[in-house]
């Protein structure tokens, strides 16, 4: 994945205060691992695990025209976004090529768009190029808003202790405004079938009191190191290694980052080609490997032949031990779940994500 220079994220002091090992993450300085990343990745499926979201850059849209512009520039639907809710996109070259990936969050008067700190430049250098005669202001506010996350089946009742009043049913992706200890902050949960996860942004100069005050309800620290255990089980693909400029959007299977009747955008007309002619000849899967983790770019094979590659390994912890998941693309005429391949000489067979295995308490 490309890296930008390194940022000490708001939480910098407390995380190396709480015996944190510290590394690069998407482009920001943040913890690693506690110390033991595999009680971390327990504590994200059955108890509350707390970490920080300084890697996640926040760039703000406004201007008459910000709704409509937005609308055309990604491939979600924004124009009829409700206020207070948001989803996830990417943006597309004019070839249909993906150049990033990103949340949008209507917020009213403004548009605010969430994605990793490493694509900000990127991101930012898109926008002003298809700025033309539109009324739109791009903003970026990375040093004005953080966040800190809590997820876990406890999350709700660690956020609670805070005095944070939060429904059980609280619909994904919505943004609720609230004010904690004289501090305004905004709490959103985001989308996942996995996994509960709750983010809150707010000020750089009070998140060190609201991560003591999460750690105090019980959340535990956790690192990137459980987080990319996680992601490779709940099956989340990564821009710059999953997902790069490489790919359409159908090969990646994210379809819940695509709209086919909201009208035109960047990279639309390849993306409704593809829709109507069913033309992708790959597909983003899941493999279990009997093996070491292989290396991003490593060959899957089928009776001798080239069917695949990986793009991303990770030892996870399971139920009972430990199993080599991976992620990558391969040929949809091997690409079946059961079907067992082979990379390295070990065998990789083809499963739905999420690995279920992996994410059982």
């Amino acid at each position: 994945m490309p890296q930008t220079s390194q940022s000490e994220t708001a939480l910098h002091e407390r995380l190396l205060a709480a015996g944190a090992e510290m590394a690069d993450y998407c482009g920001a300085e943040t913890a690693r691992s506690f110390g033991d990343p595999r009680a971390e990745f327990r504590e994200l499926i059955s108890g509350c695990g707390v970490y920080d979201l300084g890697w996640r850059a926040k760039i703000v849209l406004t201007g008459g025209d910000r709704i409509r512009w937005a609308n055309g520039m990604v491939t979600n639907n924004i124009r009829d976004l409700a206020e207070g809710h948001g989803n996830y996109n990417f943006v597309l070259s004019a070839q249909g090529r993906i150049q990033g990936d990103l949340y949008i969050y209507n917020l009213g008067d403004h548009l605010l768009v969430d994605t990793e700190l490493w694509q900000k430049p990127r991101l930012l250098e898109i926008f002003d190029r298809y700025i033309i005669m539109d009324d739109v202001e791009v903003t970026d506010v990375s040093d004005k808003l953080t966040a800190v996350a809590v997820q876990g089946p406890k999350s709700l009742e660690v956020l609670r202790k805070l005095g944070l009043t939060i429904a059980d049913n609280v619909d994904p992706l919505k943004v609720v405004q609230m004010v904690w200890d004289g501090i305004g902050i905004s709490v959103t949960r985001m989308a996942s079938e996995v996994a509960m996860t709750f983010e809150i942004w707010l000020s750089p100069q009070n998140a060190g009191k609201i991560w003591d005050a999460l750690v105090a309800a019980g959340a535990k620290p956790v690192g990137t190191d459980a987080l990319e255990m996680f992601r490779m089980a709940a099956g989340v693909p990564k821009y710059g290694q999953d997902i790069t400029d490489k790919q359409i959007p159908q090969e990646t299977e994210q379809f819940h980052a695509l709209h086919f009747a909201k009208g035109c955008y960047l990279g639309q007309e390849i993306v409704e080609r593809v829709r109507s002619r069913g033309a992708v000849h790959r597909h983003f899967a899941g493999f279990t490997v009997s093996g070491p983790a292989p290396q991003p770019g490593t060959e899957l094979q089928q009776d001798g032949k080239r069917a695949g590659e990986i793009t991303s390994a990770r030892l996870v912890p399971v139920k009972d031990g430990e199993q080599t998941l991976a992620m990558g693309y391969i040929r949809n005429e091997s690409g079946e779940p059961g079907t067992v391949l082979q990379v390295e000489g070990h065998e990789a067979g083809v499963i739905q994500f999420p690995y279920k295995e992996g994410l059982q308490s």
